[in-house]
């Protein structure tokens, strides 16, 4: 990471300039520039979908630590506007499709930079897959008619699983249609459902709050917690929040089609993050406070859509939870389309298979379509492994947030080393004329606490745990699931980045597409 051959390195502009251009990066301008602030705030916020991700995976974080577990909520928050401050600085030097990707190359080098967005695709591929599950927590407690398999829809049993990957194809084909069509139909959407979900998610608040059955004391019990002591209580029940609390960066990945991105991506990453950490812990906090019985053992199972149904009754919890399915719905979209243009921005350097027709773009729609097929076909496949096991469910999220959180700390761990050599500085202006972001003498500090917390948490969530992975025990693959998928991943670039030198001698330059590729 520290020592490269020149051809390895991806140099910065002599003289970044304050527009939009990306010819000073090396690209040509290919996607179409129509999104503003509030649809670059939308696709952070979206990814992140406080709803679709709360309802998901609540009953996890009860189930394991009980009503403390609502303390590992603020932690995370903090660990994660940490690692957002640090992106915001980069959003603004480097405003380019594929953020992660070019972001981690440009700060230590081409190498480890593919690596760096080579996991992240993949991680953001599971979480596409892992997003469209949720529909199982939210349609069933809506209607009946939509366990369309079996007639249990618990999600950890055969009937829930098989029945989460059925709806969750059906969705993937829906946001498939919507990132091949226009990025302004893409846009829309994304802003209708995010000020949709956002109104949802004050008055679930709103609601929860005013219908509480204890006082927010209960948060310091851990009663009915599976894991013995606090510290442990939290380290798992910090899945929840650290699930939620991801894909902030897709405001970057937006840049190339952001109005003024070096002004308006630093802020709606940062706004992004802090309006859902908000909404979210108020979310846990109101369920825990309005849940008919904390000891029943619907929490552990049902989670919030219990509280909702039972709490405001069926008619207002089922009109709250249409809500949550229309937020599932746009982060679906929303993490698919942060994948495409990951997908793109690699394929454009020619470093993927099949690396010209990914990086294609229909000059009237501003879109790259094969990124968005490529992207929905491989989730569907992934929606399979439910059909064979339960816990696939637990296995695919959980996996799809290492992988995220490892990517995040390929960034924030050059761009340390990069301080601490006194080679990075935010200087220059954005397209107004206004210095660039930037953390000044705090950049030290606030950089070392986000890689040292992006560590531990990718440690913490990648641990083996057998009771969380594999309850049912006998499955070692489940219990070692996470660790196993991120080996073969690494193992799988490798493979390709070894067959690619040897068949074509071609420079690991930035903003150059081989001949081969084009």
């Amino acid at each position: 990471m520290t020592t490269t051959a020149a051809s390895d390195v991806r140099p910065d502009p002599a003289k970044p300039s304050a527009d939009h251009s990306l010819a000073e990066f090396g690209y040509r301008q290919e996607l179409h520039r129509s999104l503003g602030r509030y649809a670059s705030f939308a696709a952070g916020f979206s990814f992140i979908s406080v709803l679709t991700t709360v309802f998901q995976f609540f009953a996890f974080g009860y189930a394991f630590g009980g009503p403390v577990f609502f303390w590992a909520w603020p932690a995370v928050l903090a660990g994660q506007l940490l690692v957002a401050a640090c992106f915001a600085e980069l959003a603004a030097r480097y405003p380019i499709s594929g953020a992660i990707y070019q972001w981690s190359s440009r700060l230590s080098n081409a190498t480890f930079g593919w690596f760096a967005g080579w996991i992240m695709v993949i991680g953001q591929i599971v979480v596409v897959a892992a997003a469209a599950l949720a529909l199982q927590m939210v349609l069933p407690a809506i209607w009946s008619g939509f366990q369309l398999i079996g007639e249990d829809p618990a999600p950890t049993s055969a009937d829930g699983a098989a029945n989460a990957a059925l709806l969750g194809v059906l969705l993937l084909a829906l946001t498939t249609l919507v990132n091949v069509l226009d990025n302004r139909v893409m846009s829309l959407v994304n802003r209708v459902g995010v000020t949709a979900e956002i109104i949802g998610a004050v008055l679930i608040v709103v609601l929860l709050l005013t219908h509480s059955e204890r006082s927010p004391g209960i948060t310091f019990h851990t009663a009915g917690a599976a894991q013995d002591g606090l510290f442990g209580a939290l380290l798992v029940g910090s899945f929840t929040a650290a699930y939620v609390m991801i894909g902030f960066d897709s405001a970057g990945e937006m840049s190339e089609e952001t109005h003024h991105p070096r002004r308006t991506a630093p802020r709606t990453i940062l706004t992004a993050l802090g309006a859902a950490g908000l909404l979210g812990g108020l979310i846990v906090l109101g369920g825990l406070l309005a849940a008919p019985s904390l000891t029943d053992g619907h929490l552990a199972v049902d989670g919030l859509s219990y509280v909702l149904t039972s709490s405001l009754g069926d008619g207002v919890g089922k009109l709250l939870l249409g809500d949550v399915v229309v937020a599932i719905a746009v982060a679906t979209l929303a993490i698919q389309t942060a994948a495409c243009r990951m997908l793109f921005s690699m394929a454009r350097d020619g470093r993927l298979p099949f690396a010209s027709r990914l990086a294609k773009v229909n000059p009237r729609t501003g879109m790259p379509g094969g990124p968005a097929l490529v992207v929905g076909a491989l989730a569907a496949i992934l929606l399979l492994l439910n059909f064979a096991s339960p816990e696939a469910f637990l296995a695919i999220g959980t996996t799809c947030i290492v992988m995220l959180y490892l990517a995040y700390a390929m960034v924030t761990g050059p761009l340390l080393v990069r301080r601490l050599r006194g080679q990075f500085a935010v200087h220059g202006t954005d397209e107004t004329g206004t210095p660039l972001f930037s953390l000044g003498r705090w950049g030290v500090p606030v950089n070392a606490l986000a890689l040292v917390y992006g560590l531990f948490m990718t440690v913490n969530l990648a641990w083996p745990r057998a009771a969380v992975y594999d309850p049912a025990g006998g499955h070692w693959y489940f219990q070692w699931f996470t660790v196993l998928f991120l080996a073969v991943t690494v193992a799988a670039g490798a493979a390709w980045r070894t067959y690619r030198k040897r068949a074509a001698a071609t420079p690991d330059v930035p903003g150059t597409v081989p001949a081969s590729a084009a």
